[in-house]
């Protein structure tokens, strides 16, 4: 997807001020959205069989499609669907963005006049680290409520193309910000959570329909003249299956999202919006999906105009709607549908069957329900709320990451620490805070701004941007951090470094930024703390060396509430509790991974180490679930299992157990549903200080053949008192958590030995096959 470029130019701290002003639009700005169709007040349409909202959907959708002609039909295909006004439909766009707040990036989203802005949340990087699935489902929930406001107001849709659930699986890779992490499971969990908040939870009812994006196999922008748009993804049954299509298919089976995207990028030699494995055999067959399928923006034009896939354009068209296409963002399908039934290469009950996917998630989300919306109540009085902003400073908070933590590191004291060096250019930022895919946010308050709460600042950029291409700017930083009783520095990246269409070449800080850091750590006369703004993780192993740096905090891109998250890190107001969603590698590990390898294991035979913590065994910077507290925490298992059994059909015995354990237990071949489990783990606060801790369970096969390191099965957010003691719960579903996958892309149970890793605790569960009747 292209971001479009804008200008966010509202800028408003404090953020009280924004809330006068809403007061003032209350008065003046009382405007619900027209209804989209099915206003009893229009004498055309108040009897057609479609506006009749007590019919069953597919009713409704069978009478609207027989009322149209084929060219309106075709003009419905695209995201800037035009409007049938003999049937009192009006024009829709579908393209709207809400990544980590309502975003104006895609042209059905308008904040000016009417709203001032939206609540912006920390981008999904940061969120994630948080490893908080309750608060991932909130922010969901504000998010759509704004969504819904701003439909109300005229100012937005209700076809939202987010969440952002690829794997991220290069550390140069620009777009990694937007998603969850490196680890399936997680990418999962984030994908359930976020959707349902969008979503709601009225039975086949949308608040606002999500949708899961980019399908599948898509992460490599633009690197060494390879691009998104002619690049083929080479990727093994078994990277697919355990890896890329992971978060995917839960988003789908478990979230119930009401729409996916597919990619740019051809999977193996085909774009993977004409492919019908793909899409209509998995997505809409296999997973079920009750939704449409959407996608990237030109995905199709570029089958032909880029890929060089189809002969002709109406080849390209026909291809994709015959795949499983049901909406193209982009002209083609506008175009080219007529030209491609006319030659015979596609059918007008194809284009029925895309338009009834489309027209299906319209109907539950009330758009053809007249005046009586659902959510008609939300409006701006519900946009920027207290609550709202409250949230994405506490979702900042949780998701601060305290990388390093040595000597009189913080917290920092406003009685020995009343002056406070804050340089870097990244210390008063704004925009540069909420990442990409983001709209104009209720106000900010920056980290020089969130410091000068608690202490008197002195401040220094020591770099005009962060690019940092001059060192001009050094000595005066120093001489301040000379001055002062302790120095922050606040460097690290923004969108200019990485971002869409822009894959980094390293993972090193750019320009001198490396310089300024050790220079001003060298002069600080205080403690010296380090504190990173990134979407990616970076090379800092100088910075982890430097005796002088007391403390290495990284804050990813926090959000609108960013800079008073960082302050109340810094002075202990909170304790930080965040862990790496991603691995923070060694620059020389580039060497050996080119963008282009799809490979998630390592290939010794061609020097190939493999990728993120689950197949990757070589040296890290910072390991996958790091992040340190102001307390500490220790583990013991209260109660867990020693031995499972799976049970078997002795026709699955595939001839003898010896196969069984050699090969492992499909989970098609047993009853997943009742091989479940609960482990219970105590946590116990050891140190001085309350704390919020991530309990993180790993799982490892038998040794043997599986490729697997370790993966994560489970986590769970806890908060326990200084000296207190918490037990946790957390289920254990073998077929999901203790299953790998083999090289034809199946996926199994090993037999023998399996090992959970809770903190440094180590747990034996060997799971063994049994033969009985299994009754279904």
């Amino acid at each position: 997807m292209v971001q479009k470029p804008h200008i966010k130019c509202i800028i408003i701290s404090p953020p009280s001020l924004f809330f006068i002003l809403i007061g003032f639009l209350i008065v003046f700005t009382g405007k619900s959205r027209p209804p989209f169709a099915c206003d009893p007040s229009n004498k055309v349409t108040k009897d057609l069989t479609f506006c009749r909202v007590n019919l069953p959907i597919k009713d409704r959708i069978k009478d609207l499609l027989g009322r149209l002609t084929l060219q309106e039909k075709i003009s419905l295909l695209v995201n800037n669907a035009a409007a049938v006004p003999r049937l009192g439909i009006q024009g829709y766009e579908w393209w709207s963005e809400a990544l980590h707040g309502v975003s104006d990036v895609g042209p059905g989203t308008k904040f000016l006049p009417t709203f001032l802005g939206a609540t912006q949340f920390p981008q999904v990087i940061t969120t994630a680290s948080t490893f908080n699935d309750t608060l991932w489902e909130e922010i969901g929930q504000v998010v759509s409520n704004e969504a819904r406001a701003m439909y109300n107001g005229g100012m937005a849709g209700l076809t939202f193309w987010s969440p952002n659930v690829n794997i991220f699986r290069d550390p140069r890779w620009g777009r990694g910000q937007e998603t969850p992490g490196e680890d399936p499971a997680l990418a999962a969990r984030y994908a359930v959570r976020y959707v349902k908040g969008l979503q709601g939870n009225v039975g086949n009812r949308l608040k606002v329909a999500a949708c899961c994006k980019h399908y599948t196999a898509y992460d490599l922008d633009s690197w060494h003249g390879y691009n998104r748009h002619s690049f083929n993804a080479k990727v093994s049954k078994q990277d697919l299956e355990d890896t890329y299509n992971v978060p995917f298919k839960a988003c789908v089976l478990e979230g119930k999202v009401a729409s996916v995207m597919c990619s740019y990028n051809q999977v193996n030699g085909k774009p993977t919006c004409a492919d019908s494995n793909l899409l209509k055999s998995t997505i809409r067959g296999s997973w079920r999906l009750n939704g449409y399928i959407v996608s990237d923006c030109d995905s199709v034009g570029v089958m032909y105009t880029d890929q060089h896939y189809t002969a002709t354009p109406e080849d390209a068209t026909a291809e994709s709607i015959k795949a499983g296409l049901d909406l193209d963002c982009g002209p083609s399908l506008a175009v080219y549908t007529e030209g491609a039934i006319k030659q015979g290469k596609l059918k007008e009950v194809d284009v029925d069957g895309a338009l009834a996917n489309t027209i299906g998630v319209q109907m539950r989300l009330g758009m053809f329900d007249g005046p009586k919306q659902p959510y008609a109540n939300l409006g701006i009085h519900d946009v920027c709320l207290l609550s709202s902003n409250q949230l994405a400073l506490e979702a900042a908070r949780q998701g601060i990451v305290l990388l390093e933590n040595r000597g009189r590191g913080p917290p920092l004291s406003t009685v020995r620490h009343r002056t406070v060096a804050v340089i870097g250019p990244n210390s008063d930022v704004t925009v540069t805070m909420i990442g990409n895919y983001a709209g104009i946010a209720c106000g900010y308050t920056t980290p020089l701004q969130g410091i000068a709460r608690y202490v008197k600042t002195i401040h220094q950029v020591g770099c005009s941007d962060v690019s940092c291409k001059g060192n001009q700017l050094i000595g005066p930083a120093e001489k301040a951090a000379q001055q002062a009783d302790a120095t922050v520095l606040v460097m690290g990246l923004d969108q200019s470094i990485e971002a869409e269409e822009r894959d980094r070449a390293n993972i090193l800080l750019p320009g001198h930024q490396q310089e300024l850091i050790s220079r001003v750590a060298k002069s600080s006369r205080g403690p010296c703390v380090l504190v990173i703004m990134s979407g990616g993780p970076l090379d800092i192993t100088f910075a982890k060396r430097d005796p002088r740096i007391l403390a290495i905090i990284w804050a990813g891109y926090p959000g609108q509430a960013g800079g008073t998250a960082i302050a109340d890190v810094l002075f202990g107001t909170t304790n930080p509790g965040g862990k790496l969603p991603m691995t923070w590698y060694p620059q020389e590990y580039l060497a050996k991974v080119p963008m282009t390898n799809m490979g998630m294991r390592a290939d010794p035979a061609h020097n190939y180490p493999g990728r993120t913590y689950r197949f990757y065994k070589g040296p890290v910077v910072y390991p996958f679930g790091h992040g340190l507290s102001y307390t500490t925490f220790h583990h013991s298992i209260a109660q867990a299992p020693t031995s499972l059994s799976v049970p078997m059909l002795p026709i699955h015995l595939e001839n003898n157990n010896a196969t069984a354990l050699t090969n492992g237990v499909r989970i098609s071949h047993t009853k997943c549903s009742t091989l479940l489990t609960t482990l219970h783990i105590n946590v116990k606060n050891t140190g001085t200080m309350d704390g919020t801790h991530t309990m993180m369970v790993f799982s490892s096969p038998p040794e043997g053949k599986w490729a697997t390191n370790k993966q994560l099965v489970g986590f769970q957010k806890v908060h326990v008192v200084a000296g207190g003691l918490q037990r946790v719960a957390l289920d254990l579903h073998v077929c999901k958590h203790l299953s790998v996958v083999d090289q034809f892309g199946i996926r199994r149970v090993p037999m023998g030995e399996h090992t959970l890793h809770i903190g440094d605790i180590k747990h034996s569960l060997t799971i063994k096959p049994t033969i009985e009747e299994i009754k279904y």
